[in-house]
């Protein structure tokens, strides 16, 4: 593990950014390790910029953990400013550590922006933030607007958004659903069907579901 001596004269903000900055995926993961347990308000600013543009997954979720392991109080307002970066993956990495804090003073700040974001990846951590800040009178509003993306994206994505709507229970999203069962649009009645599926019966729909998705309107209207 990357030591994190606060006795020496350098400060141990500066170490972690040059562990952390390192071409080694493995001394990067070891300086976040640290960092997590460790736990010091003086890191925040330099775990959060490197959210943003780490490219390896395992340390990013590293990061992550380290981050949730600090006070909400000093987290949440950095988490805050990344959701308006011109960056996909500062305002996506934001996003999943918000939603594992899990502090809902965050949720004003889930705008309708980020759940519609043109990037798969950031509307996907949107979706997943949101399900777990949104208060409870927020959350047929909220269902509304994930209903408004069904048959967007790829299986994945279309996947991603069935678990959000189904995470927000029943009474939340079967008026929404309605709309989407309704549509015109093949694909959006076929995405609509599959989450429905997946809200009667979550361990037995799940494979069903997933089938209508992947194989498309045409294929999936004879199922």
């Amino acid at each position: 593990m990357i030591p994190i001596d606060t006795t020496q004269k350098t400060s141990p903000d500066v170490r972690l950014l040059d562990a952390l900055s390192s071409e080694n995926s493995s001394t990067r993961l070891q300086a976040a390790l640290a960092a997590g347990t460790h736990p010091d308000v003086r890191f925040v600013g330099t775990l959060v910029a490197r959210c943003a543009i780490e490219p390896d997954f395992y340390v990013r979720d590293m990061l992550t953990w380290a981050l949730t392991r600090l006070p909400s109080a000093s987290t949440v307002p950095s988490l805050l400013v990344e959701l308006r970066s011109e960056v996909a993956q500062a305002r996506s990495q934001a996003l999943h550590t918000l939603s594992k804090i899990g502090d809902g003073t965050a949720w004003p700040a889930i705008t309708r922006s980020l759940l519609h974001d043109a990037d798969d990846e950031v509307a996907r951590s949107a979706w997943r933030a949101a399900v777990v800040l949104v208060p409870d009178g927020e959350r047929q509003r909220l269902a509304e607007d994930l209903v408004a993306q069904l048959g967007r994206g790829d299986r994945k994505v279309r996947l991603s958004l069935s678990r959000a709507l189904v995470a927000l229970g029943d009474d939340a999203i079967r008026p929404a659903l309605r709309t989407g069962l309704a549509s015109a649009d093949p694909e959006v009645s076929a995405h609509a069907r599959a989450t429905e599926q997946l809200s009667r019966d979550p361990d037995a729909g799940f494979d069903e579901a997933r089938r209508i998705v992947a194989l498309g309107p045409e294929r999936a209207g004879g199922a």
